[in-house]
């Protein structure tokens, strides 16, 4: 289906973004208690909206009076934090509709029935964020009801869990970059992540998103509220829990056993053209790149440090991680050795070898010839730099006077500068984070998060598969082979036998060597349903006979083997994700797929060049382009292949449809399709078809 439209009631939110008045209902004079967190960051607001603190012990609250009711106040406030015991949510609630409220911030936890709570709420005409939501900040607009201190920036977290999201603002801080909006979505009972998102399009202070979601049953709106945002220049950095195979354990396809909910994850975020990152610390670190006066783009990084040890050592780390160190042309690295001393490495890495001690200014020289070189996209700084004044007070001007001409640099030459500082908690640091460079404590997590933000800026955008006319899966074996040959697929000859007669009519018709398939069971190898190698007739109809012995009555097929030399066997299998929507499956197949475990999963449908790409990706490639001196395989037969059947899995009506091929056998001239399995809901039962 297309992208989802915009939440139809975009304007609503507004009252969460930048309301006229404010109340605390549950407001207190205890600085350990709820109340009196969101009532202090109310009030730090009140130049901008008029705040109103409600309580039944009245009395003064940090200078502010108080009421015992909403309906003691002076005026119907647009938006009503709610801090009081769970039994008394709805009745306050109650009370605020009957005033006129249209927002509610809903911080309690266990509230009873909070989908009829969020019912009338909206049935109001009014919407709620939460329950159990931590809180609520908007920099822009001085709205602060939330647990916890923030720093204004550029960042904005959306957070499924309030006290996730509280980190990530607390390491945002640290890291220099501040709070943009935060938003703890709490139970969702009305407003969701995908509302939220959407609301940040047009949020001029953002630059760059944060997103923890625990789950994505509505995941195919919240991507596309992720691609709205990724396509108005506000980057989307993924935070995502239940990466655990507990799904796979009842798995009947192998392409629901090879694929885990994190690499779905994954690849709805490789579409809509966001990163998934592994931990708030790796987040942030990504963000602080992005968010940095000039983003990195590029993968060529020159690396300069003040130690040949710890030069090597950042090589290494981005080799790792993705970059590329180029070695510099002989021009540059002359340019450079002019600068520095004779014992200097002038490569890449570069070495000051001691020139930075004698002279703070070669850090700028040398950082300014490699950045107006064009011939890297960013420059690492690694090592000592930002300690010279931590340790010797008399080099702290010195120190900062310099790390104001490194900053300069990058806005003049349009490349990227990144720091990894022995100092990176000194006062330098700070000035160098101030002034849009990003600094990181390790070198690890400097190339880490450069490479982050090089692999996001590189990512486009894929639009969301288009609305068309769902159709029923096929529901039998021979209707599924059917459909697959319909769709460019190819299959050995092959017929359908119940009986003896039957199959001596197929053997004369069919070349040898057979195949003989039980069509029924699933997973054929284990349950003894197939056999191959059958050399004539005669070992044709004596397998029948044992294996119709053995498994019963049914539709048993007749298929003439596929005996192609230099044949490599895949899985190519298609699912729609729940709340993900379809994806499709591309991975070492056979009998052992699961052992390989060597796949790559995207959103459904594919372009030929994307499914190229997927197989690229494949530790098992080489076997596919020419393995020693083995025929390259018929590569764009296989894509049309992965292709067709991310194309099927788009039209199949059901949120439980699976298809897969495994094997398909592919070699220099084409690739078959030996097995299939298509699993089905239909009339409320699932129903099968292979071929």
């Amino acid at each position: 289906m297309s992208d989802p439209p915009a939440g139809p009631l975009d304007s609503s939110l507004a009252v969460f973004r930048d309301p006229a008045s404010v109340a605390v209902v549950g407001a207190s004079s205890n600085p350990a208690k709820w109340g009196h967190w969101l009532a202090r960051g109310a009030l730090a607001g009140r130049d901008r909206r008029s705040v109103h603190l409600v309580s039944r012990n009245a009395g003064d609250i940090l200078g502010a009076p108080t009421a015992p009711t909403l309906a003691d106040l002076p005026e119907v406030p647009d938006l009503v934090a709610l801090c009081v015991p769970a039994p008394q949510v709805a009745p306050v609630v109650d009370e605020a509709l009957r005033l006129g409220v249209r927002g509610f911030l809903g911080i309690t936890a266990g509230v009873p029935d909070p989908a009829g709570l969020a019912a009338r709420i909206t049935a109001a005409g009014a919407r709620i964020i939460g329950p159990s939501s931590l809180g609520l900040y908007d920099a822009e607009t001085r709205l602060h009801i939330a647990w916890g201190d923030f720093r204004p920036g550029r960042l904005a977290v959306v957070s499924q869990s309030g006290q996730v999201g509280s980190e990530l603002a607390q390491l945002a801080q640290r890291a220099g970059l501040g709070i943009s909006r935060f938003v703890s979505v709490g139970g969702q009972a009305d407003v969701t992540m995908a509302d939220l998102l959407d609301d940040l399009a047009d949020h001029a202070r953002t630059a760059v998103v944060a997103l923890y979601a625990e789950g994505f049953d509505d995941g195919e709106r919240l991507f596309a509220a992720v691609r709205r945002l990724r396509r108005a220049g506000k980057p989307v950095l993924v935070l995502s829990a239940g990466d655990s195979e507990a799904g796979a354990r009842a798995a009947r396809s192998h392409t629901s056993a090879l694929t885990s909910p994190a690499e779905q994850v994954d690849a709805a975020c490789r579409a809509a053209g966001a990163l998934r990152l592994p931990t708030p610390a790796a987040l942030v670190d990504v963000a602080a790149c992005l968010t940095a006066d000039v983003a990195p783009r590029g993968r060529r990084v020159a690396v300069l440090s003040d130690s040949g040890g710890q030069g090597a050592l950042a090589a290494d780390c981005a080799h790792r991680d993705g970059l590329a160190v180029p070695r510099l042309s002989g021009g540059l690295a002359d340019e450079i050795a002019a600068l520095l001393p004779p014992t200097a490495a002038t490569d890449n890495p570069v070495d000051l070898a001691g020139a930075g001690e004698q002279n703070l200014s070669s850090y700028t020289a040398v950082a300014r010839a490699l950045l107006r070189s064009g011939e890297v996209d960013t420059v690492l700084l690694s090592g000592y730099f930002g300690r010279y004044g931590l340790d010797t007070a008399a080099l702290a001007r010195a120190e900062r006077d310099e790390a104001a001409a490194l900053a300069a640099l990058p806005p003049r030459y349009r490349r990227a500068l990144v720091v990894h500082s022995m100092g990176a908690e000194g006062d330098t640091a700070a000035l160098l984070r101030e002034l849009g460079v990003p600094v990181f404590p390790t070198v690890g997590a400097a190339t880490q998060a450069l490479s982050g933000a090089v692999e996001l800026d590189a990512r486009p955008v894929r639009d969301a598969p288009a609305a068309g006319p769902d159709v029923l899966a096929p529901r039998g074996f021979w209707e599924t082979r059917a459909a697959l040959l319909r769709a460019g697929i190819g299959f050995p000859e092959a017929r359908l036998v119940r009986d003896q007669p039957q199959l001596l009519a197929a053997t004369g018709e069919l070349r040898p060597p057979y195949v003989l398939k039980a069509t029924w069971i699933e997973h054929k190898t284990e349950a003894g349903g197939v056999r191959v190698g059958l050399a004539d007739g005669a070992a044709a109809t004596a397998a029948f006979d044992t294996m119709r012995r053995h498994l019963g009555e049914g539709a048993y097929l007749l298929e003439e083997q596929d005996v192609r030399p230099h044949v490599t066997e895949l899985i190519v299998g298609a699912r729609r994700a729940p709340g993900l929507g379809p994806m499709v499956t591309v991975g070492a197949g056979g009998t052992r797929a699961e052992v390989h475990r060597d796949t790559v999963t995207e959103c459904a449908p594919l372009s030929p060049e994307q499914a190229l790409d997927m197989i690229g990706r494949l530790r098992c490639a080489p076997l596919l382009t020419g393995w020693r001196g083995a025929p390259p395989a018929d590569l764009d037969c296989l894509a049309q292949a992965v292709v067709a059947v991310s194309r099927l899995i788009t039209r199949y009506r059901g949120d439980r449809v699976e298809l897969e091929i495994n094997p398909l056998r592919v070699g220099p001239d084409g690739a078959v399709a030996v097995d299939a399995l298509l699993l089905a809901p239909a009339e409320g039962h699932d129903t099968q078809g292979e071929a």
